[in-house]
């Protein structure tokens, strides 16, 4: 009997000194999980193909940072156009290498795009300060240079998204950078390469590496690279700022997280459990800023779960790709098997099973349904860990204060919501919780372009958060010059301390 065929599968290339290039080496597999059938192969890329493409920034690195900043925010202009002409076709890449509906990267592809106009605007950003006189006939002005190197290592979630909030401003600022995204979904920032090229981005300035924990390592460890970006879970976060620290780089590395909505029984309940529909179940859970953890305070508990049960089970799970599709698949089957062993933890610790979802709703590819559980306890694991998937906790509440502990106790710090109609309540809420993102009656408050993304606790390891101004002040450092121009009658310095008078 002849054997089938073996199906020859596209290779995703690493992006160097401005070329796709296959690499020799190890080699992944990419999955489409509405199916489950491998799709293309990636190369898993060691120190030396990765010290090849950070050897291609530094060499590009002086001509681009000396470049003018109005050459650079003509460059990051050219390609902003671009990458609107091209959001569908990046959002369908994500769609088949990640799962989520197609609406869904769309919009996540946006919110990227959103950080490229902002930094069009670098000419402005990159004003430093200037003080007349600070002293007689002395003068001193600031300015922000960049640091070098960069890298970026980000997250399965969001492919697009998660890159362009680093890249972009680390160029516009003068930077060279080198990106590993995640090497299950590869290939919009090989397209986002491309369009960068095009838009007249000198080669060697933005390099992509692809790669396991090998890759990352070696830009870690690389003596060329001075800044290292991170979004993904704590554990790799921590890991990833003391090495970096240890390293002497400067480091933002963004951890995991376990956002809660608190929502008060003066809610708008009909309002409140759409919103939480979305932010929990969207993109099937997949998300860092998701809500995973409601408080529901007082009375408001027992129509919120009716609510929060009745939508649940009406949403419609099925391939990204496919109109009508409101939650795709998981990311891949192990992830997809351990999110269904924490539901049957959930049963087995007590928590009241609403609506099961460990049942796939479609069998292939690698998928769940939505499930949602009552009388969560703050000592059950399904609290205490991150799922990141279609699972909805509902713990329960006396009081606001009580409401407030639970998220303040809670180790992490990412975002958080409090759904009310009175704004006494919403102003306490705001001022006390102990998170680094707050919406309030907005149940996934991600920053626009303009402010700046980022948690507290063990969702932050470093000072900085990404993109708006803790980006651009990331990217470069200031550098304070103090001026005198004497003329013939001024003294000398002594040797005493100089002081200004």
């Amino acid at each position: 009997m002849n054997k089938p065929a073996e199906l020859k599968l596209d290779t995703v290339p690493v992006w160097m000194n401005g070329k796709a290039v296959v690499p020799q080496g190890r080699i992944g597999e990419v999955f489409n999980p509405a199916t489950g059938q491998v799709t293309k192969r990636v190369p898993f890329c060691d120190a030396e193909i990765v010290g090849q493409a950070v050897r291609a920034a530094a060499a590009a690195y002086p001509e681009w940072r000396d470049a003018s900043i109005l050459r650079r925010a003509r460059v990051m202009q050219r390609f902003l156009v671009l990458l609107q002409e091209h959001q569908k076709e990046v959002a369908g890449l994500i769609t088949q290498e990640h799962g989520k509906t197609l609406p869904d990267a769309m919009g996540s592809v946006q919110r990227g795009i959103e950080v490229v106009e902002f930094a069009c605007g670098i000419p402005q950003l990159l004003k430093g300060e200037h003080s007349e006189n600070v002293g007689t006939g002395v003068d001193t002005h600031s300015v922000r240079q960049p640091v070098g190197v960069c890298a970026g290592i980000t997250p399965f979630n969001f492919p697009a998204m998660v890159p362009l909030w680093m890249f972009p401003m680390a160029i516009a600022c003068g930077n060279a950078f080198i990106l590993k995204p995640s090497e299950k979904v590869p290939s919009a920032s090989i397209l986002m390469a491309r369009l960068f090229k095009e838009a007249g981005l000198p080669d060697g300035v933005f390099n992509v590496v692809h790669g396991d924990k090998a890759a990352v390592d070696a830009i870690l460890n690389h003596p060329l690279v001075n800044a290292v970006s991170f979004v993904g879970s704590t554990p790799i976060a921590k890991y990833i700022y003391e090495t970096c620290a240890r390293n002497g780089k400067r480091v933002q590395a963004l951890g995991g997280a376990k956002n809660h909505a608190v929502v008060l029984p003066d809610a708008d309940m009909e309002f409140t459990a759409d919103a939480l529909i979305g932010a929990a179940y969207g993109s099937a859970g997949e998300r860092c800023m998701a809500i995973s953890a409601v408080v529901a305070v007082g009375s408001a508990a027992d129509p919120l779960v009716k609510l929060l049960e009745q939508k649940a089970r009406k949403i419609v799970v099925g391939p990204g790709d496919r109109d009508g599709v409101e939650m795709g698949p998981l990311v891949t089957a192990q992830h997809r098997d351990k999110v269904a062993s924490f539901i049957e933890q959930g049963k087995a610790e007590g928590a009241t099973l609403v609506l099961d979802g460990s049942t796939p709703p479609v069998k292939e590819g690698f998928f769940l349904g939505t499930t949602l559980f009552d009388h969560v306890k703050p000592a059950m694991e399904i609290y205490k860990n991150e799922i990141f998937g279609p699972v909805l906790i509902v713990l329960r509440a006396r009081t606001l204060d009580e409401a407030i502990s639970i998220v303040n106790a809670n180790p992490y710090g990412n975002g958080t919501a409090i759904f009310t109609g009175s704004g006494g309540a919403a102003r306490r809420f705001e001022s006390e919780v102990q998170v680094g993102m707050v919406g309030i009656n907005v149940a996934i408050p991600v920053p626009v372009a303009f402010y700046s993304f980022g948690g507290w606790k063990n969702s932050l390891f470093g000072d900085l958060h990404v993109h708006g101004m803790e980006g651009v002040k990331f990217y470069t450092r200031t550098k304070a010059t103090t001026t005198r121009w004497p003329r013939q009658d001024t003294p000398a310095p002594g040797l005493d301390m100089p002081t200004l008078g």
